[in-house]
């Protein structure tokens, strides 16, 4: 495939907001608790997507799973379930803060952290302080603390600001502290992606050898299915147990209930979720040899959609321009922090150019060979 950066870029920024708009859905999701249509969401987001195209666009997914290492396949899946321990708290911290400063803080620390974990293990961490790649990525991760404290100054502000009842009209469970905590839990724990992903970097390279071979935009999907299950495994059996605490069980098949929009509902966001990783895929492709950040351009595209998102949805109504300056102010510290993070992986990608020399080479001559 012929390198398009821009055209990667454009996948990644569509992938952003799909990560920013999975949530939607849900809100027309009628008279299910939570555990009930996110149990739907994950099985449709983490499974039976994943699975299927996968088996479509991939067709040597089984042949490079079967050949690939115990340990690797073992690491993808851990690091899923680290994942889906966050993307549990996830729902919870949009359902306390909104969408938009939900996500802003979530995305933001995922982002953080998700380019720092990968080399902290693999032992690789000391050797960034020594490349300019490195120094640049440590710079992105303190501008991008700044802007998580940007936007928790004005969500703390908006908190003094508007009554409890102004604040739900945006969000009807508004908990800023509970929220913020939440928040930070989730956005680490959901880097685990990012290490999941890196290492599933032996299945991609399986997928482009074992016959027959999977095309260029689709080898993530096998890393994508094992690190998807390990994150379906936390989701499912933490929804199961509040069916059951809950007595909430009976709302898959209650008829006084919406059952088919509840059902359509859930499973659109979870298509809409997983299209955020496909699209990541896709502008891999295009990337070539550049390696553009495609972890860090999804996460700043899911903040800047997010925080449309949220002012569409009047979460931020009745607040006073201080509070919108410092929300704007932490905004741009983090888009500004994701973009000096990927210009630090561009340049770990990026050789040095051969200084150049005047000297001529050195003739080699063959010694004589005896007849």
């Amino acid at each position: 495939m012929e390198n398009s950066p821009l055209i990667g870029v454009l996948f990644y920024a569509l992938g952003g907001l799909a990560g920013a708009s999975f949530y939607l859905p849900l809100n027309g999701v009628k008279k299910w608790a939570w555990e009930s249509f996110w149990m739907i969401y994950a099985l449709a987001g983490l499974i039976v997507v994943p699975w299927t195209l996968a088996m479509l666009l991939s067709p040597n997914v089984f042949d490079v799973l079967g050949a690939a290492e115990a340990r690797t396949l073992a690491l993808c899946f851990v690091f899923g379930a680290m994942w889906g321990i966050g993307g549990l708290t996830w729902g919870l911290m949009i359902r306390y803060l909104g969408v938009g400063l939900g996500l802003a803080i979530g995305a933001g620390i995922c982002a953080s952290v998700g380019t720092l974990m990968p080399p902290v293990f693999k032992g690789e961490f000391m050797g960034l302080l020594e490349t300019s790649s490195g120094i640049a990525t440590l710079v992105g991760v303190g501008i991008a603390v700044f802007g998580i404290a940007g936007v928790g100054m004005a969500g703390m502000s908006k908190e003094n600001e508007l009554s409890e009842e102004q604040k739900k009209q945006g969000v009807a469970e508004y908990n800023f502290p509970l929220g913020l905590t939440v928040a930070i839990f989730s956005g680490v724990m959901s880097a685990g992606m990012a290490l999941g992903i890196r290492e599933g970097d032996a299945l991609k390279a399986l997928a482009g050898q074992v016959e027959p071979v999977t095309p260029d935009n689709w080898r993530g999907l096998p890393v994508l299915v094992v690190v998807l299950a390990g994150g379906a495994l936390i989701n499912i059996v933490w929804c199961i147990g509040l069916n059951l605490k809950n007595r909430t069980a009976g709302n898959y098949a209650d008829s006084s209930m919406p059952l088919v929009p509840n059902y359509a509902l859930a499973a659109l966001a979870g298509f809409i979720w997983y299209l955020q990783f496909l699209l990541l895929t896709i502008g891999d492709g295009y990337i070539g040899p550049l390696a553009f950040s495609g972890w860090t351009v999804l996460m700043s595209s899911m903040i800047l959609f997010s925080t449309v998102f949220g002012i569409a949805l009047k979460e931020w109504k009745g607040t006073s321009g201080r509070t919108r300056g410092l929300l704007g102010m932490g905004l741009a510290f983090l888009l500004a922090s994701l973009i000096v993070i990927g210009y630090g992986n561009f340049l770990r990608e990026t050789p040095a150019p051969t200084p150049a020399t005047d000297q001529q080479p050195i003739p080699v001559v063959a010694p004589d060979t005896p007849e």
